[in-house]
């Protein structure tokens, strides 16, 4: 007995070691070790034709419960066998437009599944642009990019980028489709908007490195898009094809910066957006994303990056609408033209079997040399060894709940939502919501306005509202029980109108939350290439509630920063750049002076204040202040 036990302990302390490295080795940093390299040349080498075009290409996977022998699952695994499908991207379903979110530990459960019945370690890749929030429930949730923008912290963006890579890890996504280093130059952008960072491009290129520097830390990685630019465009990409009309000269000194910061912080890869730049390419029906002038040309020669290459998701409108044909056959032309323009990877086809069809055929034509397949293939491997595909493919399960929503990740995410609320104007002082004098002073100007009820009118965008604006109507009620609150969207506007001026006109304060964000596919009245502002009747009852009591309304830009351009009348505006709880938690708190306003703008909002304005808000002695900077 005592001989078993001297054998067990050594042994039991060596299977503990074990597990802990393949544990911590979710967190090292990125980096192709000369293992990795030789893994990847022999990978190669082992490969059928077949194999290596499959690698080439990446589709959905949806996060949900599924058994292994469900129709779903069956699914995948037969898109791994017959397709030989170099990885998936990870989302979610949606239904009439919402997404439905689930669990980090599916997410997990998912990856480990598919890794084990793949026959070559897969890459798992996400769209988690304000983090994890994006798709699974319970994670930390950050805010939009532009929120980092005005809180004007690069650390900030590092930390998100660290914090991001070590939930991904955890459950098993090694590669972000993050971050986007378009500048947002056009105020009237219906898809990029707070995506970005905002519109100078050093400011968005330092924050795009930083959030590299980060994620590479912790084992992420990292795609800056939308090559070359898609912050000056009018038209959401998901619906038609955008175009870029600035002369090489401006690519140059505004759009190519951020990208070129990126491609010198070591950037892993490139994402190709669908549009037209007729300064580089003069065909008018050749995107970016299938033009070897831009790729091979500006990205490959000129800007000097050697790294993976990939489309943006083939099954967007502007794309799809190039080519003519079933499915199939627009995928088959699709995936061909991208590879041959230079692109390494080709995303989310429309049709999976016609996408990889035609890319063999195009190679057993010659369109396509095996050259130039292996060339595209030791790169997507040489990707999955620098983040330690190679020798183990699987998460830890039990970890999931050790990595996922840690208390110092919420105060991070916390803090930036609260550095970034900016307080673009306020002409008649109304922020915060009480009196500058003695704390009893301030004290009994906020029972008068808690006792006569503040007009909270929330616009946005369905009836139900969204997790962001119930987010705040809570946080507005344990600080105000007796505010009235109406929320108004497209439906109910006019119906409304009435009620909520009748209000407004009567309360002593008046706070108009005016929610949008960006989405992809998304139109309101008269914007049938896109929108990110308000449906036509909420903004009619905005612009009358800033007309008739706008020197005691408070306008909150709950998201898109542009949402009161147009509006005249107003005269306290407030951006959080982000509609999400965490953004609502910190306009709250900022509204009561619970904490200071520091943010500065990033961009330029016409006719209410310019790029870098910003007034400042000490917070008020003796409150309790939930979120302390």
């Amino acid at each position: 007995m005592r001989m078993k036990r001297r054998v067990i302990r050594p042994l039991s302390l060596l299977v503990v070691a074990l597990l802990t490295a393949l544990y911590a080795s979710a967190a090292t940093p990125v980096h192709l070790d000369r293992q990795g390299e030789k893994w990847a040349a022999s990978t190669l080498r082992n490969m059928t034709l077949e194999e290596k075009v499959g690698q080439m290409i990446m589709v959905w996977a949806r996060v949900q419960f599924l058994n292994v022998e469900s129709p779903e699952y069956l699914q995948l695994r037969e898109q791994m066998r017959r397709y030989h499908v170099g990885g998936f991207g990870v989302t979610v379903a949606t239904e009439e437009g919402m997404v439905i979110k689930n669990q980090p530990l599916e997410a997990a459960y998912l990856t480990n599944g598919l890794q084990k019945d793949s026959k070559y370690p897969l890459l798992f890749a996400a769209d988690f642009e304000r983090g994890l929030s994006m798709r699974l429930s319970g994670t930390t949730a950050f805010p939009a990019a532009m929120a980092f923008g005005a809180a004007g912290d690069t650390e900030l963006a590092r930390e998100f980028g660290r914090i991001s890579a070590r939930e991904s890890r955890a459950i098993g996504i090694q590669w972000n489709w993050f971050p986007v280093a378009d500048v947002n130059s056009n105020p009237a952008n219906p898809i990029i908007n707070t995506r970005s960072f905002g519109e100078d491009p050093a400011q968005v290129g330092a924050m795009v490195a930083a959030y590299i520097g980060g994620a590479h830390s912790a084992g992420l990685l990292t795609t800056v898009k939308h090559f070359p630019g898609h912050g000056d465009t009018d038209t959401d990409s998901h619906i038609g094809l955008a175009r870029v009309t600035a002369s090489l000269d401006r690519l140059n000194t505004v759009e190519l910066v951020p990208f070129r910061t990126a491609i010198a912080a070591g950037v892993d890869s490139v994402m190709i957006g669908h549009i037209t730049v007729p300064a580089i390419e003069p065909d008018p029906n050749r995107p970016a994303s299938i033009s070897s002038l831009v790729i091979t040309g500006l990205l490959k020669k000129q800007l000097g990056f050697h790294g993976l290459v990939v489309t943006d998701a083939l099954d967007m409108g502007a794309l799809m609408r190039v080519f003519s044909g079933s499915d199939a056959e627009i995928s088959a032309a699709q995936a061909v033209e991208a590879i041959q323009a230079g692109n390494d990877m080709v995303i989310i086809p429309a049709d999976l079997e016609g996408a990889y069809n035609g890319l063999l055929e195009a190679v057993k034509q010659g369109k396509l040399t095996q050259q130039r397949i292996n060339e595209s293939v030791l790169k997507i491997l040489r990707m999955k060894a620098s983040v330690g595909l190679n020798r183990n493919r699987f998460v830890d399960l039990s970890a999931v709940d050790r990595e996922i929503a840690k208390p110092e990740s919420l105060a991070i995410a916390q803090k930036i939502a609260d550095r970034a609320v900016t307080l673009a104007t306020d002409a008649n002082k109304l922020v915060p919501m009480q009196s500058t004098g003695t704390p009893t002073t301030r004290s009994a100007n906020r029972s008068a306005l808690q006792e006569s009820g503040i007009v909270a009118v929330i616009f946005n965008d369905s009836q139900r509202g969204s997790e962001g604006g119930r987010a705040f109507v809570h946080e507005l009620r344990n600080r105000a029980p007796n505010a009235k609150v109406f929320y108004v969207d497209a439906s109910n506007a006019i119906s409304l109108s009435n009620d909520v001026l009748a209000a407004v006109q009567s309360a002593p304060r008046v706070i108009a939350l005016a929610e949008s964000v960006p989405s992809p596919r998304r139109t309101t009245e008269g914007h049938a290439n896109g929108s990110a502002g308000m449906e036509l009747g909420p903004s009619q009852l905005l612009a009358s509630i800033a007309k008739t009591a706008g020197n005691k309304t408070i306008v909150v830009a709950f998201g898109n920063p542009y949402i009161g351009v147009g509006v005249s009348g107003i005269q306290t505006y407030i951006c959080t750049f982000s509609n999400t709880p965490v953004s609502a938690s910190s306009l709250a708190s900022a509204l009561f002076g619970e904490t200071p306003i520091h943010g500065r703008l990033p961009v330029t909002i016409p006719g209410l204040a310019q790029v870098g304005a910003g007034l400042d808000r000490d917070s008020l002695k003796g409150r309790s202040a939930p979120h302390e900077n």
